[in-house]
């Protein structure tokens, strides 16, 4: 199984460092293609960089690491590769202002998740997942001991469900699903209550995030 990451920012970057470190081939395409194929080098043999379109193409999952409004352009252009994919969509609703004020995107009560999964080819297999910490939690998170941190998806497909849980296990966090695409937001930022800013920047082992979904007494 050989996952394509778009994007090799705070995110992508971090998620290709924990997937190869957990044993899972990952093939790199950015904007810039120098950017993809330095990281590759660095993370070497399981790493190696390739156009987008080809890593699309090449993949059994795609994890979207850029912004919402670059995945609303990507989406449609490739939309073809990605038929029977497993998408995965870290974006959040988010944009910056000129003095590095933080802004939502889309209007309150619509999620990138909805805006993401609605973009998709009915055969694509769709999951919000890899988006729900901020970035530098996420580079440094992973692999903790002694309870491993958790990262929260959301979807209604059981085959994304279970690609990833295996991405999650493999980068070094426990999965725990927050619910399908319609409960998305709640790990989206601003305003998701299981997005780690909405918990005060809490990392969550297994049993917090279980009892904050209700799953077991807290």
């Amino acid at each position: 199984m050989t996952t394509a990451i778009i994007g090799v920012g705070k995110i992508g970057g971090a998620a290709a460092r924990h997937l190869v470190a957990g044993g899972e081939p990952v093939v790199l395409a950015a904007k810039d293609e120098s950017n993809a194929q330095a990281l590759a080098k660095e993370l070497g043999p399981l790493a190696r960089a390739a156009s987008v379109e080809d890593a699309i193409a090449e993949a059994d999952a795609v994890l979207l690491a850029v912004w919402l409004d670059t995945i609303e352009e990507l989406v449609p252009q490739y939309a073809r590769l990605l038929d029977r994919k497993v998408v995965v969509d870290p974006s959040n609703p988010i944009g910056f202002d000129d003095s590095g004020q933080m802004f939502r995107t889309l209007p309150e009560g619509q999620s990138a998740g909805s805006v993401v999964a609605g973009l998709l080819p009915a055969g694509a297999h769709y999951v919000k997942a890899f988006g729900t910490l901020v970035g530098d939690a996420f580079a440094t998170g992973a692999r903790r001991e002694p309870r491993r941190a958790v990262l929260f998806y959301a979807t209604d497909d059981d085959a994304a469900a279970t690609t990833a849980e295996r991405l999650i296990r493999a980068a070094g966090f426990d999965p725990l699903k927050a619910g399908g695409v319609a409960d998305a937001g709640r790990i989206e930022v601003p305003g998701g209550d299981l997005y780690q800013m909405g918990r005060d920047g809490e990392l969550f082992d297994l049993d917090q995030a279980r009892a904050v979904l209700g799953e077991v007494p807290a």
